[in-house]
């Protein structure tokens, strides 16, 4: 049998003890932990409403174009633009757009809802006047339905850009 010495058997040092994961004795967080807030009133908002309105009506003119066997066109349009609103959705719903403050979120939605507008106006009117069979049809009328959606929320977002300047929460001016 090996000698067993003092320093084996005395308890580990508390500088070699890994640190604790939990909350502190208080109940708090420990300095450095983020923790995303969920903005509950988001989805019950007009905005919050035509996000995920937004989101099903492209998700299901995707999957109308999919069935159909659309041309690729079709199919990857639908696709990033049900991606594109999740993000936004799950931006706003998840109250990213305060923590990132490197860009103007509204501002880059709009952009989003103007490009994809001009895209979708294209295309679902390819789908509606070719009309090779009806799930891409339907996909089209889907896509002009987004395309009213998408309008509407750049109107809605112009509002809140216009509302927040004039409560004074634009830059200060010199």
């Amino acid at each position: 049998m090996a000698p067993v010495s003092p320093a084996a058997s005395a308890p580990a040092s508390p500088r070699l003890q890994a640190p604790s994961r939990g909350r502190g004795p208080a109940g708090h967080r420990p300095a450095g932990v983020a923790r995303l807030e969920v903005d509950r009133a988001f989805p019950r908002s007009p905005r919050g409403v035509l996000k995920i309105a937004r989101t099903l009506v492209a998700l299901a003119a995707l999957i109308c174009f999919v069935a159909s066997g659309a041309h690729e066109a079709y199919t990857a349009l639908a696709g990033m633009e049900t991606v594109i609103t999740v993000l936004f959705l799950l931006l706003y719903l998840l109250r990213l757009d305060a923590r990132m403050r490197c860009v103007f979120w509204p501002l880059a939605d709009i952009f989003n809802s103007v490009v994809a507008a001009l895209f979708l106006l294209i295309v679902a009117l390819f789908a509606i006047i070719i009309k090779t069979n009806k799930g891409t049809l339907a996909g089209g009328v889907l896509g002009l339905i987004l395309l009213v959606l998408c309008l509407v929320d750049m109107v809605l977002l112009c509002k809140k850009i216009s509302l927040d300047k004039a409560r004074g929460r634009s830059a200060p001016a010199k």
